[in-house]
């Protein structure tokens, strides 16, 4: 796809790592260490959050079963404002003024996730019968042709979560954590950061020194096992494991707000964050 000999990060950043300033700050200061350290960046977002504020906003009610949103039309129309017309924005503000050439952009746009329109599916904890989840899509394919011309412009394309089907233009509301896998599958990014509030893998979350700093996939699997990794951060965990065999080097969770966190990792240093590396 591309000639560069520049390294390429995927960013992950969620809606809850983006409502107050201090981490708006962190995660652009983060971003511009990478960038101008020579990193190509993507960076892709969610904003699960203030999309659950502007529904209540606009009379609608959050609806969720096992932990994923149901979008009706409705709802979709507030996920456009939520995550294009507010967060995108105001991240791609946050990056423009400390110097980071931001492209603000959505996943529909050009094309950069195609998808089509999940089937119903029987859901563990919601019964046995299949739930429809409305306007929501499963991830087809990745312009990874168009993401790497923008990086070598000197673009970091900022990538709210939308995706577009491919003949019929119809888009849809999708999962952050499987686009982000799917799109530094498709860069093989040489890291991927998952950017949480906790910051890292620990094995007391009330314990700092307890942070562990870097875990194989064998060991990353056993944590989850003894139930060191658990809730939210599984699927997060799990996504990110099934592309390390695939061309992605490095993968690592680490903290938006604290300062340094992404170059650290990306030089291996091992002060910030849980660096996850297949052997």
């Amino acid at each position: 796809m591309t000639t560069s000999s520049k390294p390429i990060a995927v960013v992950k950043i969620g809606g809850d790592v983006l409502q107050g300033q201090v981490e708006r700050d962190g995660i652009a200061a983060n971003v511009k260490d990478l960038v101008d350290a020579g990193w190509r960046v993507i960076v892709l977002h969610g904003g699960g959050p203030q999309t659950n504020l502007l529904q209540e906003k606009h009379g609608l009610t959050p609806n969720k079963v096992a932990g994923r949103r149901i979008t009706s039309q409705a709802d979709l129309l507030v996920v456009k404002q939520a995550i294009c017309g507010e967060v995108n924005v105001e991240l791609m503000q946050e990056l423009q003024h400390i110097g980071v050439n931001a492209f603000a952009c959505n996943g529909a746009s050009g094309k950069i996730v195609t998808a089509v329109k999940r089937p119903p599916r029987v859901m563990s904890g919601a019964g046995d019968e299949p739930i429809d989840f409305g306007e929501v899509g499963d991830v087809v394919s990745i312009n990874g042709e168009l993401l790497n011309q923008l990086t070598e412009l000197g673009l970091v394309p900022v990538i709210a979560t939308l995706g577009v089907e491919a003949d019929s233009g119809r888009v849809f509301n999708i999962n952050a954590d499987t686009t982000v896998v799917q799109i530094a599958r498709a860069l093989k990014a040489d890291l991927l950061l998952l950017t949480t509030a906790v910051g890292a893998i620990y094995r007391d979350l009330n314990k700092p020194e307890t942070r562990i700093a870097n875990i194989n996939e064998q060991q990353a699997r056993e944590l989850i096992q003894e139930g060191v990794i658990q809730g939210g951060m599984i699927p997060k965990v799990e996504e990110a494991l099934s592309v390390l065999s695939d061309g992605v080097k490095n993968i690592a969770i680490v903290g938006p707000q604290i300062k340094g966190a992404f170059i650290d990792v990306a030089n291996g240093e091992g002060n910030k964050g849980t660096k996850i590396f297949l052997k």
